[in-house]
């Protein structure tokens, strides 16, 4: 794994424009793992991802329920379906499991919050998207840590 980027995020907009930079980029079985302590701003950044698919609706934490599933309508055939994780509350990794998790790793985009919760069994070649507060008030910085696959395809985002 190799720092692929970082960036500068001053504030909401600039972290809403990056994720809707990066979400046209995502397909089925991509694994996003965002780390980051509590308020650094993984949820704003999921959000915003979910939102540039053209998910209008509300996009609430999953810290409760755990997992919110997002799907395109039928007709659409291009946008994937979006699994939203915040793994936070898990006491061990295989409770994740009782999620259905396989399935959003083999059909569907895996946004993770927390990933560290699933210990072994965070499958190979997932993105970690780091996010980290800044001394300014409402900056964060975005590192983009992956593997040579990742870089040639965030290339667009990363120049």
């Amino acid at each position: 794994m190799i720092i692929l980027a970082e960036i500068d995020l001053p504030d909401l907009a600039e972290t809403q424009a990056v994720a809707a930079r990066l979400a046209p980029l995502l397909r089925p079985g991509d694994i996003l793992a965002f780390d980051g302590t509590l308020g650094a701003g993984k949820t704003e950044f999921c959000r915003a991802m979910i939102h540039a698919l053209g998910f209008a609706d509300d996009v609430p934490s999953p810290t409760f329920n755990l997992v919110q599933v997002y799907e395109p309508s039928p007709e659409d055939m291009t946008t994937p379906a979006i699994w939203h994780m915040d793994l936070y509350r898990l006491e061990s990794p295989e409770e994740a499991f009782e999620l259905g998790i396989e399935e959003a790793f083999d059909t569907a985009v895996s946004l993770i919050e927390w990933p560290a919760k699933l210990g072994p069994y965070l499958p190979e070649g997932f993105l970690t998207c780091r996010l980290e507060i800044m001394a300014d008030q409402g900056a964060r910085k975005l590192t983009l840590i992956g593997d040579e696959q990742w870089r040639n395809r965030l290339g667009s985002i990363l120049s």
